[in-house]
């Protein structure tokens, strides 16, 4: 399974709904967005591409009521995670949260394949020694 993951969108609805559309046509089935959306209608336009949204939020939280009113309206497409969510993906175990440090602890846990995280605005992937003497990007 192909996941769109993103980030720090800062209320930029266009250039986001552009990402995702472009990963959509890639094969993405499902976006982890990690924080710093802001507002609820950042996600208007995207959430119209239909494919389900797993979002966190970030140190700018904008408006949470908002945020959970829209994921009421959505029927199961966008999902509200608070500050951090566990998902399971394509079979993988997913961990996602806004900041890296966190991140980063959550990935030597072993206990996830994959954590994703934000705030530092820089695209990257790491191979993490986990306590379980593998590897967790």
């Amino acid at each position: 399974m192909k996941i769109c993951i993103v980030s720090d969108s800062h209320d930029r609805a266009e250039p986001l709904a552009a990402a995702i559309a472009e990963a959509q046509r890639a094969g993405a089935q499902a976006v982890i967005h990690c924080g710093d959306l802001i507002g609820a209608n950042t996600l208007r336009s995207s959430l119209q591409l239909g494919v389900p949204i797993h979002a966190v939020h970030g140190n700018n939280l904008g408006d949470t009521m908002a945020m959970h009113g829209m994921m009421a309206k959505t029927a199961g497409l966008l999902t509200y995670h608070g500050q951090d969510a566990e998902l399971e993906l394509g079979g993988r175990r997913i961990f996602a949260t806004h900041f890296p440090h966190y991140g980063r602890g959550m990935a030597c846990t072993g206990d996830y394949d994959l954590v994703c995280c934000g705030h530092s605005h820089i695209a990257e992937i790491i191979r993490q020694p986990n306590i379980k003497g593998g590897q967790t990007l």
